[in-house]
C-alpha cells in the first residue's frame, strides 16, 4: 500500500483514536511545544514534558496551554532530561521520544547507553519522508542526517531500517532506488560498486521484504519518462519509495533542496532504537515537527 499524502498518514492515526504517548526531552521551547500543542488538540498525543518546569509552564501559558501537573517532569539541565525522558519509554510510560531545546548529542548519548538507553545493537539511522509537489507519492530520502560515509554493510542497515520503516506504515515491498550520477557500474566511481551490491544482495536473499535498484540516477529513480527515455528498464523506474544517497552530504544536501527550494513538506525521525525518535533540527518549523510526531505515532501504531 502506497502512502500519496501527509494527510492520508494524519487520518490513519486519528482514526485510529489512540493517543499516543510522547516523552519530549527539555521540553521548555516554544517551536516544540507548538508542535507537541498542535498534536494534542488533533488528539493524537499525551505528552510527558521534561526539563525545566518553570520555563516549560511559561511557555505553556503564552500559548495558552495547560498540561496536567503529573505530565510535566522537572529536570535540572538537558542530560538529566534526555535521560529521564528515556527512562519513560524504558518503563513503557511513553511510545516514542522526542528531542527538545538540546543538542542532538545530548539526546543521543542518552539513548545509546548500553545500560538504561534504548539501543538494539543495530545501526541507526534518519527515517525521512518527502511531499514533493510533482511526485505521485511520498518518498523516503536517507541517510542526510546520521551516518557520515557509510559503509557497504551499514548501507545494507539502512535500507533494512528504511525498509521497516517504511513496511510499519503498511507497505508490503517497498521499491528502494540506490543513487549514484549514472545507471550503470564504473569501478572508478564506489559509489555505483556498492549500489550494485546492494543490489544483488536483494536478489540472494540477504536484504528482504523490497525490490533494491542500483546504481540508478535521480532523474530515472523518479521519472517513468526520463528512464524510457535512458532506456532504463526496471520496476523502480519512476516509482521509488525510498531513494538511499551515498553518504551524508548527498543525503543532506536533496533533502534541504527538496524541502527549501523545491516545496517539498518532510517529516522524519531516527530509526533503528526501541522506539522512534523524533530529532527535527532546529530550523524545523513547528508544522514539520508536527508532521513527524504523526509519522512516528503511525510506526508506532503499524507495530501493535
Amino acid at each position: 500500500m502506497e502512502i500519496q499524502t501527509f494527510d492520508q498518514l494524519i487520518a490513519r492515526v486519528k482514526s485510529s483514536r489512540r493517543q499516543f504517548r510522547v516523552a519530549v526531552a527539555n521540553a521548555g521551547d516554544a517551536h516544540t511545544l507548538e508542535a507537541v500543542l498542535l498534536a494534542c488538540r488533533e488528539g493524537v498525543v499525551s505528552p510527558i514534558l521534561v526539563g525545566d518546569r518553570a520555563e516549560i509552564l511559561r511557555i505553556c501559558k503564552e500559548q495558552s496551554a495547560d498540561f496536567p501537573a503529573e505530565d510535566i517532569v522537572d529536570a535540572a539541565g538537558a542530560p538529566e532530561a534526555a535521560a529521564k525522558a528515556v527512562e519513560l519509554v524504558r518503563e513503557g510510560k511513553a511510545d516514542f521520544l522526542m528531542k527538545g531545546k538540546m543538542d542532538t548529542g545530548v539526546l543521543l548519548k542518552a539513548v545509546v547507553n548500553k545500560e538504561t538507553g534504548l539501543g538494539t545493537g543495530n545501526l541507526m539511522s534518519i527515517f525521512l519522508l518527502a511531499q514533493l509537489p510533482n511526485y505521485h507519492k511520498l518518498v523516503a530520502v536517507v541517510d542526510g542526517g546520521m551516518v557520515p560515509y557509510p559503509t557497504l554493510e551499514q548501507k545494507k542497515g539502512i535500507i533494512e531500517n528504511t525498509v521497516g520503516a517504511l513496511r510499519d506504515l503498511g507497505y508490503e515491498s517497498p521499491k528502494v532506488g540506490v543513487l549514484a550520477c549514472i545507471e550503470k557500474v564504473n569501478p572508478k566511481m564506489p559509489e555505483t560498486v556498492e549500489a550494485d551490491a546492494l543490489k544483488q544482495m536483494n536478489r540472494a536473499g540477504e536484504i528482504q521484504n523490497c525490490i533494491v535498484e542500483g546504481p540508478v540516477s535521480y532523474d530515472c529513480a523518479m521519472s517513468r519518462e526520463i528512464a524510457g527515455l535512458k532506456g532504463f528498464d526496471s520496476p523502480c523506474a519512476g516509482d521509488c519509495d525510498a531513494l538511499i544517497a551515498p553518504d551524508i552530504h548527498a543525503g543532506n544536501i536533496l533533502t534541504k533542496a527538496l524541502h527549501v527550494t523545491g516545496g517539498a513538506a518532510t517529516a522524519g525521525f531516527i530509526v533503528g532504537a526501541k522506539c522512534p525518535i523524533v530529532m527535527s533540527s532546529r530550523g524545523s518549523e513547528p508544522e514539520e515537527k508536527f508532521m513527524s510526531i504523526i509519522l512516528a505515532a503511525a510506526v508506532v501504531l503499524g507495530r501493535g
